[in-house]
């Protein structure tokens, strides 16, 4: 039986990843969840935990406080927000260094990779999505490949894999409703418990769904 590690924050694209998985054909699934003192921890960690238990998949938090603690993104941060509108989606690469949490995904990979080590091997899924202008230093292709480097030090058979790296935000939606994901129970903003509507990652959301032409249920503050 092989082994997947599904890294989780909760969000569309994560829980869209976890769904891809079990439709891969694995049984032995752990999703795996951080908590780094972002704002919407607790969301995050309620719509994790509910795809854990609609995949039949183990949950797992691990602690990560310290990263909190030394990250000056907004995701920490109780500072004020850019509100952003669907045609700043163009180009997002300054706003995203708002967001940006230092080596957030070495950090994550690092655990994963400790846990699939003592499973002795597993493929570890990523919801990476690369934005051609924008996005993070740490979601990029090169980055997965560079990760996957590190992980041929380890003793057993690792893989870390990024299915939807290439495809776009509509695309990644479309997907989620092939595989009937339940969207109400993803969580996109990283600001609030409930959708804030003007975070870079609420309106990412908002086009997602505009662009792939299904209804988005989802309940913003605006």
């Amino acid at each position: 039986m092989k082994n997947a590690i599904v890294l989780c924050s909760g969000g569309l694209d994560s829980v869209v990843t976890a769904n891809y998985v079990k439709k891969c054909g694995y049984q032995n699934i752990k999703i795996l969840f951080f908590d780094y003192g972002q704002k919407t921890k607790n969301q995050e960690e309620k719509c994790s935990n509910k795809c854990a238990l609609s995949l039949g998949a183990e949950f797992i938090k691990i602690n990560l406080d310290w990263l909190g603690k030394i990250s000056n993104s907004l995701i920490n941060k109780g500072k004020e927000f850019n509100e952003l509108s669907e045609i700043d989606l163009k180009n997002t690469k300054e706003e995203s260094k708002n967001w940006y949490v230092p080596c957030r995904n070495i950090v994550f990979l690092s655990s994963a990779l400790s846990l699939a080590e003592s499973l002795g091997g597993a493929d570890i899924f990523v919801g990476f999505k690369l934005d051609a202008e924008g996005g993070y230093p740490d979601t990029t292709p090169e980055f997965v490949k560079r990760m996957n480097k590190v992980a041929e030090v380890c003793e057993n058979k690792i893989k870390i894999l990024a299915p939807l790296i290439e495809k776009d935000k509509e695309d990644i939606v479309a997907l989620g409703k092939e595989l009937k994901v339940n969207f109400k129970d993803t969580h996109s903003c990283y600001v609030s418990d409930k959708h804030c509507g003007k975070c870079m990652a609420c309106q990412l959301r908002k086009a997602g769904f505009k662009w792939a032409n299904v209804k988005d249920n989802t309940e913003y503050k605006d």
